[in-house]
């Protein structure tokens, strides 16, 4: 079973011309929504982490 670069690379070729790339439009907005998103979770594990934090020091009375 021997390795045939060039017909490798005529594959390849072939394969790439079928892909289909989203438009301006449609990149800008899902890299707005990741963006959103993260955001989002980050917010969220923030708020849930003082909460714990809170909970924590009334707990144990340690901190400030």
């Amino acid at each position: 079973m021997a390795f045939n670069l060039v017909k490798f690379s005529r594959e390849v070729r072939a394969e790439a011309t079928k892909t289909t790339w989203p438009s301006r439009k449609e990149t800008l907005q899902t890299t707005g929504i990741v963006l959103g998103m993260v955001v989002l979770t980050a917010v969220f594990f923030l708020t849930v982490d003082q909460i714990i934090g809170a909970g924590m020091r009334a707990l144990f009375g340690v901190g400030s």
